[in-house]
C-alpha cells in the first residue's frame, strides 16, 4: 500500500458498523448499582439525623414531665386544705399574689415543714429550669416562710440547680436555636467569654450580680459558647446571693408586718438597717470584680 492508497483506507475503516457489545445488561447492571449505593447512604445518614434529633426533645418532654409528676407528689401529699387557703395557693405574679401565698402556707409551715420545704425547691428549680418567670417573688416567699440564712441558702442552691438544669438542657437540644436567633449576642459574649477565660468563675459571679446580661441568656448561651458547668454552678451559686439580700429582706419584713401589725417595730427597723448596708455589698463586690477582670 503506498501513500496514495492511504486516504482509500482511512475511508473503509471509518465506513465499517461497530462491534457489538457482547455484555450490555452487565453494564447496565453496574451501573444501577453505583447510582443506587450514594442513595442507599443518604437515606441511611436521613434517618440518622431523625433520631439525633428527635432524642435530645423526648428527652426534655421527659424531664418536663417529671416535674410536673413531683409537683403533684408534693401537692397530693399536703393536708386537706380550707377553702380560703385553696384559693391562695397559685403561682406568685405579685407582691399580694406572694402574700397571700406566704399566709396561707404559715399555715401548714409547722406541722408540715417538710412538704412546704419540698413544694417551694421543686417549684423554684422548674421555674429557674424552663425560664419561667415568677422566681423573684419565690426569693421573697422563701423570707416570708423560712429563717433568713435558710432562705438565703434555698435561693442560691434552687437557683444554680435550676439554671444548671437549663444549661443541660440547651446543651442537648437548643444549641441550634440560639445560634440561629441570636446569633450577635452570642457571639459578642463569646468575645468576652474568651477575653477573661482565665478568670471564668469571677466574670460569671460579676455578671449574676449585675444587670448587664438577663439570667436567662446566661443560661441558654453558655453551652453554645463552651462555657464549662462547673464554673458556671459555682459562679451562679455564689453570684445570686447579694442580690437575693434585698428580696429574702423583703419576704421577712413582709411576715413581720403581716403577723405583728407593727409597721415601726424595733427588730423592723433593724432589719432594714441590716438590709440598707448588705445592699452595699454588691456594689463593693462589683468594683473589686471589675477592677479585677479589666
Amino acid at each position: 500500500m503506498t501513500i496514495k492508497d492511504l486516504p482509500n483506507e482511512l475511508l473503509k475503516i471509518k465506513g465499517r458498523e461497530p462491534l457489538p457489545q457482547t455484555y450490555p445488561n452487565h453494564v447496565n447492571n453496574m451501573a444501577s448499582k453505583t447510582h443506587a449505593e450514594p442513595s442507599f447512604k443518604n437515606s441511611r445518614e436521613t434517618s440518622q439525623k431523625v433520631e439525633s434529633n428527635t432524642g435530645p426533645f423526648i428527652f426534655l418532654g421527659l424531664i418536663f414531665l417529671g416535674s410536673l409528676v413531683a409537683m403533684a407528689f408534693v401537692y397530693w401529699s399536703f393536708p386537706q386544705l380550707r377553702p380560703e387557703d385553696k384559693a391562695m395557693i397559685k403561682l406568685p405574679r405579685d407582691m399580694e399574689d406572694a402574700k397571700g401565698l406566704g399566709m396561707a402556707l404559715s399555715n401548714y409551715n409547722d406541722e408540715y415543714f417538710t412538704q412546704v420545704l419540698l413544694g417551694f425547691v421543686i417549684i423554684y428549680i422548674f421555674l429557674q429550669t424552663f425560664a419561667i418567670p415568677g422566681s423573684i417573688f419565690l426569693s421573697i416567699l422563701s423570707g416570708f416562710l423560712f429563717p433568713f440564712p435558710l432562705a438565703l441558702f434555698l435561693v442560691c442552691l434552687c437557683s444554680s440547680i435550676g439554671a444548671s438544669f437549663c444549661y443541660l438542657l440547651f446543651y442537648l437540644v437548643g444549641r441550634r436555636l440560639v445560634q440561629y436567633y441570636l446569633p450577635d449576642r452570642v457571639a459578642q459574649w463569646c468575645e468576652q467569654v474568651n477575653h477573661h477565660r482565665d478568670n471564668l468563675l469571677s466574670y460569671i459571679i460579676f455578671l449574676r450580680i449585675t444587670p448587664f446580661l438577663p439570667n436567662w441568656f446566661i443560661n441558654i448561651s453558655s453551652p453554645v459558647i463552651g462555657v464549662p458547668l462547673l464554673p458556671f454552678f459555682l459562679g451562679t451559686f455564689v453570684g445570686v446571693a447579694p442580690p437575693s439580700f434585698g428580696f429574702i429582706s423583703a419576704g421577712v419584713e413582709l411576715y413581720v408586718l403581716t403577723t405583728t401589725g407593727d409597721v415601726m417595730s424595733f427588730k423592723s427597723i433593724m432589719i432594714v438597717v441590716v438590709c440598707a448596708v448588705l445592699s452595699l455589698a454588691p456594689v463593693i463586690f462589683k468594683r473589686q470584680l471589675k477592677a479585677k477582670i479589666e
